[in-house]
């Protein structure tokens, strides 16, 4: 059972102007907050919250060498493709395609760079990792990408196109979380806009958005129905928590 008042959230690395954006859903998934901004709004925004369960779409750290330990003991000498989690490995050998995390942190790009700064603030601020029994505050980490192809039970259109765009909000509003009906898009389309070229793409939301708004699902999932939820990787380098059983996704 979830703790009282507790706030779902779901946070996205995706650097630019905005590096950070973040989403959040209350107990009857009604969406509080959607907005970008720099890690001080999101830290400003859960401290101002009794409870929350915090996905992110980043690592806590740096791969701990499990899969280079693993391939040199299997194939010694053949280290190529080994310096990435083992989470990471798991989903790129079912077909899902997820960056590799490097052992040393000065080899991150800066996006993973603000991911482990963002989690260790969040653990001096008393943040524990889930599932910790009892605690009002917690962290884990997802994969919005790898999300939707759980969702979707296929790998999802291309994140850049509106078609992707509308396919990753329809896959979220039918779990009957209170964000934009996709369908308000078409509703909306008439044959002077198509001229003029002027889409009403007020009702689709932009991917930062999208990938922040399915981690924010996960969270709900995990506080309210963590039975649904898969785990891949291991818990000594981090787990990346998604919510179906995971199979293969041909592109």
């Amino acid at each position: 059972m979830p703790i009282l008042k507790t706030t779902f959230v779901g946070v996205d690395l995706s650097g630019g102007h905005n590096p950070f954006t973040f989403a959040a859903f209350d107990q009857d998934r009604q969406l509080a907050i959607l907005a970008g901004g720099e890690m001080e709004d999101v830290l400003a925004f859960l401290s101002a919250q009794t409870s929350a369960l915090v996905a992110i779409n980043a690592p806590a750290n740096p791969n701990r060498g499990l899969v280079r330990k693993s391939v040199e003991i299997q194939t010694p000498g053949h280290l190529r493709g080994s310096d990435l989690r083992l989470a990471e490995q798991e989903l790129r050998q079912l077909g899902i395609h997820v960056s590799a995390t490097p052992a040393r942190e000065s080899l991150c790009p800066a996006w993973l760079q603000m991911g482990f700064a963002l989690h260790r603030e969040l653990s001096g601020l008393g943040f524990k990792p889930y599932p910790t029994q009892d605690a009002a505050w917690q962290v884990m980490e997802t994969h919005p990408h790898a999300a939707f192809c759980a969702l979707a039970g296929c790998q999802p259109l291309p994140k850049p196109t509106l078609e992707g765009h509308l396919q990753r909000q329809v896959l979220l509003f039918d779990k009957g979380l209170g964000i934009e009906d996709p369908m308000n898009f078409f509703e909306e389309i008439t044959r002077h806009k198509l001229m003029r070229g002027s889409l009403p793409l007020e009702f689709v939301y932009a991917s930062d958005e999208l990938d922040a708004l399915v981690a924010a699902y996960i969270a709900c999932l995990a506080g309210t129905e963590p039975g649904t939820l898969t785990a891949v990787g291991d818990k000594r380098e981090g787990q990346i928590f998604l919510p179906a059983e995971l199979q293969e996704y041909k592109a």
